[in-house]
């Protein structure tokens, strides 16, 4: 019998050449010993978000529905059959007319140039690293990992580039700028950043999560890369992470879980979210129909792995016994646990209202477990993978993080991927701190005509 590690290779070489058999049992016993105690006792890797920041557009930023479809018509590339899907879409996208596009969209006709993406890149990203660095006093040199996530705008010099040369953070820090990976690029982004601290280890990073809306307008007909246009909005997401041991005092949240589901193999779901060209040479990013039961699909093989790690054993011995029951024809649904014993607060993608509904009814949710996604959808829009974001800033604001629980972001993209991450609050959160939410927390959740009435007034 051999070991993979030599230093017990040798005990036992040296137990059965010289010892008695009972020599040998007590030798055997302390290389066990040794061996748990390798396992148990070894250095972990612990993740720590310290805190994170998001972007908050100025209010000149704005794009009401009126001025959306105003703009559209003026600019004169859509026909009117193009304009009535859009102002259709955009009127039951579950959006407001708060939520906020980059000054070079609001231009007419739109600018949709490398100098208005970078633009836009610049405002978003330097504000809220500044801002994040500003209130822990982080000096940018002390950065070791610079992670970013912007699906479709892949500039030359990389977004990390921008940031380092903006901050003048060390010429060997770890920097990695990820692209075409979608709107759960940014638990993605956290699961990279993990990995690398486990070989680097007692490191910070900085996580930026964003979408470049400037560059990405689709100027056709094709009613698929139509939808697109209606409902991502500007914003984006820096988060602070830290392996140091002396930052889990300071630290929110602990990183518990990350689990990443890719079902790029089937071609309906690598298919559902596509940046492609359509007849008339034009470049748009095409949503199918399919993408709410693609969704549905990847959530699915995602809980598959999560819940065993999360859920209390009653609920998963509940779950046996009804796959068991419907293998047997005994019944005909499985039975679907209840995540709410294990995670307080839910923050799910606000891709768009289906897909929050999608989940929703996929995990029997209420209202309430939700209600951070539709308010982040209805406020800011899709801003893709800082959504997340955005909705764990809500949870904070009104009040209903506590220390002690646990939130589940759940995130999908393109590929097709579902991927999931969950943190344990381990500090007392203060919900009077600043953040995006902060002048306008009381008017929420939206409840109705009224209060949508008031946020427009």
């Amino acid at each position: 019998m051999e070991s993979s590690f030599p230093f017990i290779n040798q005990a036992l070489l040296i137990t059965q050449t010289f010892m008695t058999f009972p020599h040998f049992l007590a030798a055997s016993a302390c290389v066990l010993i040794a061996v748990f105690g390798y396992y148990f006792f070894k250095p972990r890797c612990i993740i720590y978000l310290i805190d994170f920041s998001c972007y908050q557009p100025p209010d000149f930023l704005r794009a009401p529905v009126s001025n959306f479809i105003e703009h559209l018509t003026i600019s004169g590339v859509f026909d009117q059959e193009s304009l009535d899907l859009q102002q259709k879409i955009l009127e039951r996208s579950g959006i407001s007319d708060d939520a906020s596009v980059p000054a070079t969209v609001h231009e007419i006709p739109p600018n949709a140039s490398l100098s208005a993406a970078r633009e836009e890149t610049h405002e978003i990203l330097f504000a809220i690293v500044e801002d994040l660095f500003s209130k822990h006093e982080i000096d940018p040199k002390s950065i070791d990992i610079l992670v970013s996530n912007c699906s479709l705008f892949c500039p030359s010099p990389s977004i990390t580039s921008m940031i380092i040369n903006r901050f003048g953070m060390r010429s060997n820090i770890k920097s990695f700028s990820l692209s075409g990976m979608g709107c759960s690029a940014g638990i993605l982004s956290v699961n990279l950043v993990k990995d690398l601290m486990k070989i680097h280890g007692d490191s910070l990073a900085l996580v930026l999560s964003m979408e470049a809306v400037s560059p990405n307008g689709y100027r056709g007909k094709c009613k698929s890369m139509l939808i697109a246009n209606t409902i991502f909005r500007m914003g984006g997401a820096a988060i602070l992470l830290s392996s140091r041991k002396q930052d889990s005092h300071k630290a929110k949240y602990k990183l518990q879980h990350i689990i990443r589901t890719h079902v790029g193999s089937d071609t309906e779901s690598y298919e559902s979210v596509m940046q492609q060209v359509d007849e008339e040479g034009k470049v748009g990013v095409a949503l199918s129909k399919q993408l709410v039961r693609v969704a549905s699909k990847a959530l699915k093989i995602n809980v598959v792995q999560l819940g065993p790690r999360v859920l209390p054993y009653s609920e998963q011995l509940k779950y046996i016994i009804s796959f068991i029951k419907r293998k047997w024809g005994m019944h005909k649904e499985i039975y679907t646990p209840n995540f709410k014993k294990a995670f307080e607060h839910f923050c799910i993608h606000a891709g768009g209202r289906a897909i929050i509904e999608g989940v929703e009814k996929h995990l029997k949710l209420e209202k309430e477990d939700v209600e951070a996604s539709r308010s982040t959808l209805y406020r800011y829009g899709n801003t893709s993978s800082s959504s997340l974001w955005y909705e764990l800033q809500y949870l904070e604001a009104k009040g209903r993080m506590k220390k002690g629980d646990k939130v589940w972001q759940i995130g999908f993209g393109s590929g097709f991927k579902a991927n999931s991450a969950v943190w344990k609050c381990i500090s007392e959160i203060d919900s009077r701190a600043r953040n995006a939410w902060s002048d306008r927390i009381h008017l929420y959740p939206v409840c109705g005509d009224a209060l949508r009435t008031e946020l427009l007034s």
